[in-house]
């Protein structure tokens, strides 16, 4: 990301330098260097105001995903999912810690509970590796975990619906059948091409100084991980011990959660003013049920809502200002022009385009230009670009990052076929968002 932004700063300084010196200047209108000038003070205005109304919005959100998390509804998920996570890691003990981690890391991924799937995935990584027979290199379990973990199934994208509401939207929480369709169609994709690659990556054989690692450098692999809590630990390993719901009752709730795709395509609109409200009623009320301290555990949840729009701010103006000065250069229109025109042709407009190929590399450079996006009057949260950017964002992951802290985490040199199955989920995310905007939001 160091790369990145200074990139796209200096491009911009210099398309807007070149331009204030060649192109002739006329009275009255001001000149390339105050346009970038201008740009960027804006930007950076901007990006705190919007931070400032996210505050509220990110408090709610996370309030009731507290109240959700302490009334156990991750476990329920968890041991819903446990079926069919058993049949797609073979090479897991059923009742192996690894795979209490990794179910209740996509549980938390499904919730749209990105703090707290990442203690979770590090733990199935340090597990996994106590599987792994070649020490520094990944077995076929740590590439599918990872692929199914950057096309997670997000029923809830909480962070991109509350950034929508804080940008004005009028139906903030419209995306949520598109999210759902787009990472359906990027997980079935991450199973199958991690299944698939796996057969032409096979694992080497280890040397002898990788084998020697495990026994004289433990230590140095436990410290740069011992992040998560106790709690982390001892919730998943509660979840590798529990009896698993029967196999029917995930085909059932899959099924569920499948017939929410052409329910929300054929009656979304009718639909989409009860979701935010039903959303509150259903969390709260699930809370009462588990006997949950609703106010009390709600307002630490907010706190933490709080906490996480104030630490965005520094990410916001930098990636906010970046893009306001590539914008205000005139470099973005040369740059994505001549390319968005093509993109144009399949459904992908020029100004989605970037975030399309920024998504895999930067969360916070991602989450920055969809938020510049969604503010640009011209294009607004609500428009078909709105909500195809923000189904992006909601259905797509920082591939990179998660896979430079899930191997960094356990010393995994040869991530073999990993990145390239997370980044044909994250090629078909991309795909199927654009399909189902183009379907639902395309004039």
């Amino acid at each position: 990301m160091n790369v990145i932004f200074f990139a796209i700063v200096l491009v911009s300084f210099l398309i807007a330098g070149y331009r204030q010196i060649v192109v002739p200047s006329i009275a009255g209108q001001p000149t390339p260097m105050d346009l970038l000038s201008t740009g960027t003070i804006e930007a950076a205005k901007g990006s705190v105001t919007l931070a400032l109304g996210l505050v509220g919005v990110m408090a709610l959100f996370l309030g009731l995903m507290k109240v959700a998390e302490a009334g156990g509804l991750l476990t329920i998920i968890a041991r819903l999912m446990r079926p069919i996570m058993v049949r797609l890691f073979p090479d897991v003990p059923a009742d192996h810690p690894a795979m209490g981690a990794i179910i209740m890391n996509l549980s938390a991924n499904v919730m749209g509970l990105g703090n707290a799937a990442t203690p979770f995935g590090i733990r199935a990584m340090q597990e996994l590796d106590k599987l792994n027979p070649q020490k520094g290199t990944a077995t076929n379990s740590m590439a599918l975990f990872l692929a199914i973990n950057t096309s997670s199934i997000t029923v809830l994208p909480t962070g991109v619906i509350a950034l929508r509401a804080a940008a004005g939207s009028d139906d903030p929480a419209g995306i949520l059948p598109t999210t759902l369709f787009a990472t359906v169609c990027s997980t079935i994709v991450a199973i199958a091409a991690a299944k698939l690659y796996g057969r032409y990556w096979p694992a080497s054989t280890p040397s002898a100084t990788e084998t020697a690692r495990t026994v004289t450098e433990p230590e140095t692999a436990d410290s740069a991980v011992e992040t998560e809590s106790e709690a982390v630990a001892d919730a998943a390993a509660s979840v590798s011990g529990a009896e698993s719901y029967p196999m029917w009752a995930t085909v059932t709730a899959i099924l569920a959660v499948l017939a929410l795709i052409p329910l929300s395509i054929l009656h979304g609109r009718a639909i989409s003013p009860w979701i935010i409200p039903g959303l509150i009623v259903t969390l709260l009320g699930f809370g009462v049920i588990r006997r949950v301290p609703i106010y009390e555990v709600f307002v630490e949840g907010a706190k933490d809502g709080f906490q996480v729009a104030i630490r965005i701010i520094p990410y916001l103006v930098a990636i906010l200002v970046a893009v306001g000065m590539f914008r205000s250069s005139g470099a973005m229109e040369m740059v994505i022009g001549p390319l968005g025109a093509l993109t144009k042709l399949v459904g992908l407009p020029a100004e989605a385009l970037p975030m399309a190929l920024l998504r895999p590399l930067s969360g916070s450079g991602a989450y920055g230009y969809l938020s510049a996006i969604i503010q640009d009057p011209a294009i607004g949260p609500d428009s078909y670009t709105g909500f195809l950017v923000s189904t992006l964002q909601g259905s797509t992951e920082t591939t990179f990052y998660v896979l430079a802290v899930y191997f960094g985490a356990v010393q995994i040199k040869r991530i073999r076929h990993a990145l390239a199955a997370g980044l044909t989920a994250d090629f078909a995310g991309i795909v199927a968002a654009v399909f189902i905007c183009t379907l639902l939001f395309a004039a």
